[in-house]
């Protein structure tokens, strides 16, 4: 039976790798309507790769260190790609937004598999 706080890490990781299938179905359908220079944009990427960074760096005994790395890096990594997005060309736009719900997908699925192998 999994813990309370095992099985709410189990459902978080599983939001964020449906989240990633989003991103890569709005990728692949070419069906978005958003300001990719507006501030909210921006600094939420930037907030995602702080957080990201501090996630790596963080202490925390509840999380093993692989934990800690496929989190905090795949953060780390989707919010430079939205940066990316932000100011390359508008044809790299699906590729990137691609990507980071690629990324997202993957770091969900993992996660998940760490958190249910963790005593």
């Amino acid at each position: 039976m999994l813990s309370p706080a095992k099985l709410f890490r189990l459902l978080t990781e599983l939001v964020v790798a449906l989240l990633g299938l989003l991103l890569v179905w709005l990728a692949v359908s070419g069906r978005h309507n958003f300001n990719r220079r507006s501030a909210a944009w921006v600094g939420l990427s930037i907030f995602l790769v702080y957080w990201g960074l501090r996630a790596i760096w963080r202490a925390n005994r509840d999380r093993s260190t692989a934990e800690r790395s496929v989190r905090g890096g795949s953060l780390a990594l989707v919010g430079v790609l939205m940066q990316g997005i932000t100011w390359l060309p508008s044809f790299w736009l699906m590729p990137l937004l691609g990507a980071a719900g690629g990324i997202l997908t993957l770091r969900g699925l993992t996660s998940a598999v760490l958190v249910l192998r963790l005593p």
